[in-house]
């Protein structure tokens, strides 16, 4: 077991927020469930007494955390390519293929994100998830930045939180829309199919702002900014709307345009993942606050679909 110390005094900032998720945001190293098991075991003090994960915080708060957490499984480093777009003392930019799997779980332990980040910059050992402050589906290609010390990586998870990281993704929906809109419907995991989320009012809040940069027939193609971060957000929107992503397998089906030529149906038959691409990230720079924007280019799977549909409806 890891001993783990922490003295710190809350900003008043944080006041009116419950004890939990304030110190959620203070420490974003450590899940919120880790850190209310904590406070349910007498492992936080508040001013010198037990804490409560329902207590309010006012500002000024005394608090002390001696605690014992399990040590991070021991992933394999793996020789997997990366595309590294940017790299620097504190943070990584990369932009990460269709079909690599972000972070290990059941069923996912070799062969992804982490394991490669692990064996091209070994240090992200010591950093929580080796760095990874946000996910990407499986299928979903594009930009991720990693953290590689543990100031940035605090600096970041709360950029994060307070939507001071602005993300743009490349969409091709089903479908013909007209103008861009914003979409705000809450998201919960949906009850009966566990790996789906479901629009619905009990859901957190979700919003996902679109515009549309092209239209090819029954094909819309979008420019996409998420101002929150839920799982599966832009493929479960979409969808809601009627308008569900290309080639997306959990919340679309393929579907043959009246009059498809041979070629489109192949492309799409073909294309086997969601039509979703992180373009571009903008955010300050985690230790010197200057601005930051990077920018991946489509795939050569996205772009050859494009190429089909242009000439479908040229």
């Amino acid at each position: 077991m890891k001993n783990i110390h922490y003295d710190l005094i809350v900003s008043e900032d944080y006041a009116g927020m419950r004890l939990d998720h304030c110190l959620a945001s203070m420490i974003p190293e450590h899940s919120r469930a880790r850190l209310q098991q904590w406070i349910k075991s007498g492992e936080i003090l508040i001013n010198g007494n037990k804490a409560k994960a329902r207590d309010t915080m006012k500002g000024a708060e005394h608090i002390i955390i001696n605690a014992e957490a399990p040590p991070e499984p021991n992933y394999n480093a793996q020789e997997i390519a990366l595309d590294l777009i940017h790299v620097d003392d504190d943070m990584i930019v990369l932009n990460k293929p269709a079909g690599l799997v972000v972070h290990p779980a059941a069923g996912n332990y070799e062969g992804t994100l982490l394991n490669a980040l692990l064996f091209h910059f070994p240090e992200l050992a010591h950093v929580p998830r080796a760095g990874i402050i946000h996910r990407l589906d499986k299928d979903t290609s594009g930009l991720l930045i990693i953290a590689r010390n543990l100031t940035a990586h605090t600096q970041l998870i709360n950029m994060m939180r307070e939507h001071k990281i602005e993300r743009e993704y490349i969409a091709l929906a089903t479908g013909h829309l007209t103008a861009g809109d914003t979409i705000d419907a809450p998201l919960a995991r949906h009850g009966q199919q566990r790996t789906k989320m479901t629009v619905t009012p009990n859901g957190k809040p979700a919003i996902t702002h679109y515009r549309v940069i092209q239209r090819y027939g029954h094909f819309t193609l979008l420019r996409v900014n998420l101002e929150t971060g839920r799982t599966h957000q832009i493929r479960v929107h979409l969808a809601h709307i009627k308008h569900p992503l290309v080639g997306d397998p959990l919340y679309g089906r393929l579907i043959f345009p009246k009059g498809a030529s041979e070629p489109l149906r192949e492309a799409l038959r073909d294309f086997k993942r969601q039509a979703l691409h992180a373009h571009k990230l903008t955010f300050l720079h985690p230790r010197t606050s200057e601005p930051c924007e990077f920018t991946a280019p489509l795939p050569k799977d996205f772009e050859s679909l494009l190429r089909v549909l242009q000439k479908e409806s040229s």
